[in-house]
């Protein structure tokens, strides 16, 4: 189809993006194409992944690490934007679909591609996230998707793959359709294909199932700076070093699983299963420190400002101008959100069970019924009065 000459893709070492780059060459007469894989902590064989885009046929099979980069840059804006998608999903897979974008797009640039792919289907939301962040960050560049276009099942694809040297050992894969970093894991497919059915345990990998976890609570205070995790148990960390081992710690305990149906983008509803422990353990603990920070005002706006925030996330606008003018505004919510916040992690439940900050407007002289209370209570009659006086207009009126 002559679309490109030099292409830079999108490189996971699966079937799909293995028989993507034979496509390329073969359908789309592409000269050149560069496998890009990018390190986000989900922990494979990178070396051999590199070495399989080669096989495959790339001219060029580059490995980049931005594990760290989708920590600071990506998770902790989400969390302390308190980001859930439907009050539940804390954007995982999300937050790292523009990432890889910028990465393809600074690749592109730096070898002289004219045009960037990437392996997602016709159904799911990741086509929009790579597509619209790329076409923010590079509009000359074109975006090729091969899998959303050729129209073969898996197992046609993996045939083709097979007529340009490629071999799949495991010819029966997983029923599931999974996607791992080291913000959370999510499955779909397979018998989750149907709400009505209970996951399966072979389904989870990074949380244990209640039944296994450790029947004594495990207890950990959790530091943070403007709204930004920096401590476990009083020991400071780096961003990558915090999440493992919050994830281990929580994922020990069943903490963050989460079986949702949720509105993709593209219309449908999905049935998708996520394990986060680590992330929503951190929203949790982030959300209850504001709550002892924030003004009461500030913290009920900015509730709706989070809801716009995960849908923007979700939907694929990372890159707009309004999800910037947001963070503008998160970032100034989180001066004061600095402080410690005491979890307890027991049978898939992570529980705030106490906070403290130096930034704290919890008064105990004014929230106390014991002996110290300085509330003045003679003044709580005229507020009433002042307060109801609309309500009192508005019921004679009726009369």
């Amino acid at each position: 189809m002559g679309r490109a000459k030099k292409v830079v893709l999108a490189y996971s070492g699966g079937v799909d993006t293995s028989v993507c780059i034979p496509y390329l060459t073969h359908e789309w007469g592409v000269e050149s194409v560069v496998a890009l894989a990018v390190d986000l902590g989900q922990g494979a064989e990178l070396d051999a992944i590199q070495a399989k885009g080669l096989t495959a046929g790339a001219d060029q099979s580059l490995v980049k690490d931005a594990t760290r980069e989708l920590i600071e840059q990506y998770a902790f804006p989400a969390i302390q934007a308190n980001a859930l998608y439907e009050n539940r999903y804390p954007l995982s897979t999300a937050l790292a679909r523009p990432l890889i974008a910028k990465m393809l797009v600074e690749v592109a640039e730096e070898v002289g591609a004219d045009a960037v792919a990437h392996g997602c289907t016709g159904k799911g939301n990741d086509q929009v996230r790579f597509d619209v962040a790329i076409a923010a960050l590079n509009p000359s560049l074109k975006v090729l998707a091969p899998a959303r276009e050729w129209g073969m099942s898996r197992e046609e694809a993996m045939a083709y793959g097979e007529k340009y040297g490629l071999t799949f050992p495991v010819k029966k894969s997983s029923p599931y359709s999974i996607d791992l970093n080291i913000l959370g894991r999510s499955a779909e497919a397979g018998i989750l294909e149907d709400p009505w059915a209970e996951p399966p345990e072979e389904v989870y990998a990074l949380t244990k199932a209640v039944a296994d976890t450790p029947d004594e609570p495990a207890y950990l205070e959790i530091s943070f700076e403007r709204g930004v995790p920096v401590a476990l148990n009083g020991d400071r960390l780096g961003p990558v070093q915090l999440f493992e081992q919050l994830n281990a710690i929580a994922g020990e305990h069943g903490v963050g699983r989460i079986d949702m149906l949720e509105n993709r983008l593209v219309g449908i509803k999905s049935r998708e299963i996520y394990e986060t422990p680590a992330l929503l353990a951190l929203i949790t603990a982030h959300r209850d420190l504001e709550s002892l920070t924030l003004t009461k005002d500030v913290t009920q706006y900015k509730v709706g400002v989070e809801q716009t925030y995960s849908q923007l996330v979700y939907n694929g606008l990372w890159f707009s101008p309004l999800r910037e003018a947001l963070d503008a505004f998160i970032v100034k919510t989180q001066e004061r959100v600095t402080g410690v916040v005491r979890m307890r992690l027991h049978k898939g439940q992570a529980v705030c069970v106490g906070r403290k900050s130096d930034c704290s407007i919890y008064s105990e002289s004014l929230a106390t019924y014991s002996e110290g209370d300085v509330f003045d209570h003679r003044a709580a009659e005229g507020f009433i009065y002042v307060w109801g006086l609309p309500t009192r207009v508005w019921s004679r009126g009726q009369s």
